[in-house]
């Protein structure tokens, strides 16, 4: 009996050590390099915006403030030969009455290689601008503000989201504050046959017990030309929503509440995510609190369309499992080849600093949570991560953080899984 006693013991310290291996060697995998610390001198301080690649592996996004009056720029990072990146900043915004202030939204590219995007606040009226950038043939870039939004009490104000573009060369996005009733709007921005572009208000959310209040994100478009978003607060709990904005014939859009978000537990309350969509038609997010916890620290969540009409909503995952858990995901999502979902928390994690996870599909339509990277922002690394990932063809995941790294201003990171 005592030599199976000892048998026993040694059996099962040999499987507590294999454990532990194996959990150093997941660990080992996964690295993490900043790629740039923000905050040095005329440098932009706290990105708060996702990044994008062009054709040529360069990145781009912005840093809400900091540049030559603070009012937040547009940088351009370059992989150099021998290793590491350099930073370019293509414009500083003035908010001189005419410029924006506060870009906090991504970028995108047109087929020429212009930017487009939005600033929160400047601009005319002060209410944000959407802006264009287009490169110059000797060199840099020159910006144009192509418009002003007006708090007349019809227009929406503070955009804090990207843009999207249609087939036709429009843009659209949301406002979280302005309209008819303060609530927000969607809007579409249409380039004018001699110059300039005029603006339209798609939708004036009403907060009227149905319809959602304060939209953070921008859009995500279907094949038929529909737009999809989320709204931080409204709906028929007053806890967010997921709606659909459908083009009319005539023009404008038909808007519709695909789900109301609750506080009951389960469900997750305050998207201030975009959703993304898969080759089905279904739509995937985050919501900043809520579900299955009881603390109520966010989730990740489908809406699927069923065959009939109307829409299904499942929660994908909870976080705040335990103190070493991500919790508060403020960005959105990410697939990769697989069909992995990836994404951040801004709060959460070992160090209280924020993480990155990955969802994975299995059996019977469960998904599986794995954290990927615990922020540390004791020993250099960025901290508060609040954009969406993008992948490079190779796997590798970008994103920035609002605050940490060796300035304490922010950073642009790479993970390698």
């Amino acid at each position: 009996m005592k030599g199976t006693r000892s048998a026993i013991g040694l059996g099962a310290a040999l499987t507590i050590f294999s454990l532990a291996l194996l959990m150093t060697n997941a660990w080992a995998a996964t690295k993490e390099k900043v790629l740039h610390n923000f905050g040095n001198s005329g440098d932009g301080i706290e990105p708060e915006a996702n990044v994008v690649f062009d054709s040529a592996g360069n990145l781009y996004s912005t840093a809400a403030y900091g540049g030559n009056s603070n009012n937040g720029m547009v940088f351009e990072l370059v992989p150099k030969a021998g290793g590491g990146w350099k930073e370019k900043v293509l414009h500083n915004f003035e908010n001189d009455g005419k410029d924006g202030d506060y870009p906090v939204g991504g970028l995108i590219f047109d087929s020429s290689g212009a930017l487009y995007g939005t600033t929160a606040a400047g601009g005319v009226f002060g209410g944000g601008t959407v802006f264009e950038l287009t490169p110059k043939a000797g060199g840099g870039w020159k910006e144009k503000v192509l418009y002003s939004f007006d708090n007349n009490g019809t227009d929406g104000t503070s955009p804090l989201s990207s843009l999207v573009f249609d087939g036709g060369g429009n843009l659209y996005s949301t406002c979280t504050t302005g309209g008819a009733y303060n609530s927000g709007t969607v809007f579409e921005l249409t380039p004018k046959a001699g110059g300039g572009w005029k603006e339209k208000v798609l939708h004036t959310f009403t907060n009227d017990g149905k319809d959602g209040l304060s939209p953070y994100s921008g859009l995500v478009m279907d094949a038929a030309g529909n737009f999809y978003g989320t709204t931080s607060g409204g709906g028929t709990h007053g806890a967010g929503t997921i709606f659909e904005l459908a083009p009319k014939a005539g023009g404008g859009g038909t808007e519709k509440v695909l789900h109301s978000f609750a506080i009951d537990g389960k469900d997750g309350y305050e998207p201030v995510a975009g959703l993304i969509i898969d080759a089905n038609g279904s739509l995937y997010g985050t919501t900043e609190y809520g579900g299955s916890y009881l603390v109520g620290q966010g989730t990740a969540f489908k809406l699927t369309p069923k065959a009939g009409g109307g829409w299904t909503e499942k929660v994908l995952a909870s976080f705040g499992s335990d103190s070493g858990d991500g919790i508060n995901p403020r960005a959105g999502l990410v697939f990769d080849a697989a069909g992995n979902l990836y994404g951040t928390t801004y709060n959460g994690g070992a160090y209280s600093d924020g993480t990155v996870f990955k969802l994975t599909p299995k059996a019977g339509g469960r998904w599986k949570k794995t954290l990927l990277y615990t922020f540390d922002q004791s020993n250099g690394d960025g901290d508060n991560p609040g954009s969406s990932l993008i992948l490079d063809a190779a796997g590798n995941l970008y994103g920035t953080t609002g605050y940490g790294g060796s300035n304490n201003r922010g950073t642009l990171f790479e993970i390698t899984p």
